[in-house]
């Protein structure tokens, strides 16, 4: 254990996983199951545009806001801060990187956007792309590197410098995604214009 563990009782009234999270997110993606077996065009629309939007939105707010306040708190309240923010995470994160390009899928095939040809083929590609990072980057860091900083942190006596370098890591990647959901953002403006 580092020397910077600092002593807090994990029975201190930090908020856990609430296991009813779940809940929301199974309802949440039964909607979306609905809603592609409907197929109906604006239904599909505003679930694609709606989870995209909070997921951008969340990131945009996480890698460049709470980031920098974050690195400027002192570790207690970066504490208490992350253990009230990290179960929600688990659950909000991966059910709207779930939902937002399982809609765009079914929302560009009945627009027509597997079959186009060339240069217009190169824009589904981009899209391609960004989508494998995202994934990468969400399910292969954020969501494992969400678990590690809860566990962590929830330990009678959390080692803050783990914690500090694992978010470090975590705010960094939040802002890459972000990134890369601007530069969906873009495409898909160009897209919604038509090929």
């Amino acid at each position: 254990m580092s020397e910077n563990a600092i002593p807090i009782p994990a029975s201190s009234g930090q908020p856990s996983i609430r296991w009813i999270n779940i809940l929301w997110s199974l309802i949440a993606l039964a909607v979306t199951a609905a809603v592609i077996a409907l197929r109906d065009f604006r239904l599909m629309d505003f679930v694609h545009v709606f989870a995209g939007l909070l997921w951008t939105g969340t990131d945009l707010f996480m890698g460049f806001i709470l980031g920098p306040i974050m690195r400027r708190l002192d570790i207690q309240s970066r504490k208490n801060l992350i253990i009230r923010l990290m179960p929600k995470m688990i659950f909000y994160m991966p059910t709207l990187a779930i939902i937002t390009p399982t809609a765009g899928f079914y929302l560009a095939s009945m627009l027509g956007y597997f079959n186009v040809s060339f240069p217009q083929y190169w824009w589904m590609v981009s899209v391609y792309v960004i989508l494998a990072i995202l994934a990468i980057q969400g399910f292969g860091v954020l969501l494992p590197t969400n678990l590690r900083v809860y566990f962590e942190i929830r330990k009678e006596r959390p080692d803050v410098e783990k914690i500090q370098k694992l978010m470090k890591n975590y705010m960094r990647t939040v802002a890459i995604q972000a990134a890369m959901q601007v530069a969906i953002i873009f495409v898909m403006s160009y897209l919604a214009t038509g090929l």
